[in-house]
């Protein structure tokens, strides 16, 4: 590039402020446009396994790994399947230490992130209102307040809803049939020590009657968890009133009858705070023809299901890619143009492995194929350790 671009990222999520991060480290400046309030604005969701060759890669090239291992959870890598009565059909509990894919609070990951970057290069509160071009091959940020400022590269790291998105491609996601109610536990050591136990050092499993129950160990004794129901798009938000939090762990307990009681007490330990999550995805082999000045990251790139558990780690890598690729001293079209290129090859087999996890889950073989995968991944871990 004969002089360093102008970039702005939309969005402060994992892959944005990773993107962020590696560009500052190779001396591009960067400004970062969020629409949270702050940093701490509102709960970041669940927590994240980070991989080898994906996220934890971004991470090394970053050079924050000694920073991650500090507030990684590498103990809390366990996974359980249970049957609809409690019945244990799989659990990995006592290698989980010794896994390759460490759990991170996404809160946690976020802070780490902002701490790595220059001061000021996240405007908080500064929702995007509309990206325009400027007719010369660069393009205004539009926002919500009336400003704008004008960039060479806008990068799209804003999400399943884009704003973005729609001035590269005409896709949307689409409704998987799938949707979460999700719900959390605080305290779960001190307050509900038999659901601490039941969870483990990691993610319980539970499968049975077109239904499923998802728990999750994150960081300072709180589970995170999902009741999951493969039904119509509006069905959830119909059938549990979240305003209500009473009437809607009521209401998960009625749903899941039949299952076994230690499992419905997850219901019964639930927080106030509860949200329905429809599961949304874009089509396998999303891609775009190349637009100067503008690219996507992350699941505004191709969001998923998230059955392969592959999405902060494609996002974060996608972030590595892009970087390495400014960078390289090609032209900025011909970087950009490069990178898309390489991340619509490199995504299509997860997102087919994705879309299949979400065909299958919930169906009269899902909890048989979720024991087949999970002995499938022990039997790959054991293989290389003893490598």
């Amino acid at each position: 590039m004969s002089h360093a671009p102008s970039i702005a990222i939309v969005g402060a999520g994992p892959g944005g402020l990773t993107l962020a991060t590696l560009l500052q480290r190779q001396g591009l400046s960067c400004t970062v446009y969020e629409r949270d309030e702050h940093a701490e604005h509102r709960p970041q969701g669940g927590t994240l396994d980070l991989h080898e060759g994906s996220g934890l890669l971004a991470l090394q090239q970053a050079g924050l790994m000694p920073e991650f291992t500090r507030i990684a959870r590498y103990e809390d890598q366990g996974t359980r399947l249970m049957d609809k009565d409690g019945r244990l059909l799989f659990a990995d509990d006592d290698d989980a230490a010794d896994g390759d894919r460490p759990e991170v609070d996404r809160s946690a990951l976020r802070r780490m992130l902002l701490e790595s970057l220059s001061p000021e290069t996240v405007r908080w509160n500064s929702g995007v209102r509309e990206i325009t071009s400027t007719g010369d091959g660069k393009w205004a940020v539009e926002l919500g307040d009336g400003t704008s400022a004008t960039y060479d590269l806008i990068v799209g790291a804003d999400g399943t809803w884009s704003r973005v998105r729609p001035l590269l491609s005409r896709y949307a996601p689409q409704y998987t049939g799938v949707s979460f109610i999700e719900f959390g536990i605080d305290e779960v050591d001190q307050r509900h020590p038999a659901l601490a136990a039941l969870v483990g050092r990691g993610k319980l499993w539970v499968e049975g009657d077109g239904k499923a129950i998802i728990a999750q160990r994150n960081g300072h004794s709180h589970i995170r968890a999902y009741a999951a129901f493969r039904v119509p798009v509006e069905w959830a938000t119909n059938r549990f009133d979240v305003s209500r939090p009473a009437r809607a762990r009521e209401q998960l307990v009625e749903e899941f009858d039949g299952f076994a009681p230690c499992l419905i007490d997850l219901f019964r330990a639930a927080g106030d705070r509860l949200a329905v999550r429809p599961i949304e995805a874009l089509p396998v082999g999303h891609h775009w023809p190349h637009r100067p000045g503008l690219t996507l990251i992350g699941d505004a790139a191709h969001v998923m299901s998230p059955f392969g558990g592959e999405g902060v780690n494609n996002a974060m890598l996608d972030a590595a890619e892009l970087a390495r690729h400014l960078a390289s001293g090609s032209s900025l079209s011909s970087a950009v143009a490069s990178y898309e290129s390489g991340m619509f090859e490199r995504v299509a087999a997860s997102a087919q492995g994705s879309a299949e996890g979400a065909a299958t889950f919930l169906s009269h073989v899902g909890q048989e194929l979720a024991l087949q995968t999970y002995r499938s991944h022990l039997d790959a871990r054991q293989q290389q350790a003893e490598q």
